[in-house]
């Protein structure tokens, strides 16, 4: 059993980034759920533990000492930037292990592939939650609160599924997660409140292309967000 502690960063009292009505807090604990939700319903041989799972105050030593006391195979730390930039960045311990360092790799780049944000590297930093922690730990840094074009995508529950998605991809891929029977590999959403007419059918065209391979990669984007995609040539 692969034990995963997952840690939206800040809450309660500590809001956290502040920017262009969200906070960080917030956004945190809605992609730490998101996370928790994938792996356990899709996954076989996880267990999963968060620091907080309601909008609360919980130390940084409590934080890592929960993980720790749990003998958590790895330290999940979500965060959301802020200080004017944009994109996506991660963070581990300096100097770390090679094991650790592939996790890094996997996540970062699982995440990066589920998201169009800007790639800003893997990096290394002398955080708390990655100096206490005694298992393997990475940080991620999931777009800028005050920057808007981050921001608008972060109010956004589809583009908060991506960002899920692609931990949890990186995830299964680093400790080799095995797939439940019959869990759908790009999961369609919710289903339509009862009050919609079943038979019916709503289409939803998200573009159109001279060029088959940018319809191709428009696609495969959305198929990551959780839609079923089907491409129709025009004649």
């Amino acid at each position: 059993m692969v034990k995963i502690f997952i840690d939206p960063g800040h809450g309660g009292s500590d809001p956290g980034a502040v920017g262009n009505g969200i906070s960080e807090k917030n956004i945190t604990l809605q992609i730490a759920n998101q996370i928790q939700q994938i792996l356990l319903n899709e996954y076989q041989n996880v267990s999963v533990r968060m620091s907080r799972t309601t909008d609360q105050t919980v130390s940084l030593n409590a934080r890592t000492s929960a993980a720790n006391s749990w003998g958590a195979d790895f330290y999940l730390s979500v965060h959301i930037n802020s200080g004017g930039g944009t994109g996506f960045e991660s963070y581990v311990y300096p100097n770390v292990d090679a094991l650790t360092k592939s996790y890094q790799d996997a996540i970062h780049e699982e995440v990066v592939k589920q998201t169009d944000y800007r790639d800003r590297g893997q990096k290394q930093a002398n955080f708390h939650v990655l100096r206490e922690s005694n298992m393997p730990a990475l940080l991620t840094e999931n777009g800028f609160v005050d920057n808007v074009t981050d921001a608008n995508k972060l109010k956004d529950p589809a583009y908060i599924n991506r960002i899920a998605r692609g931990h949890v991809n990186g995830l299964a891929r680093a400790f080799r997660l095995p797939r439940k029977t019959g869990a759908p590999v790009n999961p369609i959403p919710s289903s339509p409140p009862s009050s919609v007419n079943q038979n019916t059918l709503y289409k939803v065209q998200i573009g159109a292309f001279s060029k088959r391979e940018n319809a191709e990669a428009l696609a495969e984007r959305a198929r990551n967000a959780g839609f079923q995609v089907y491409i129709v040539h025009d004649s």
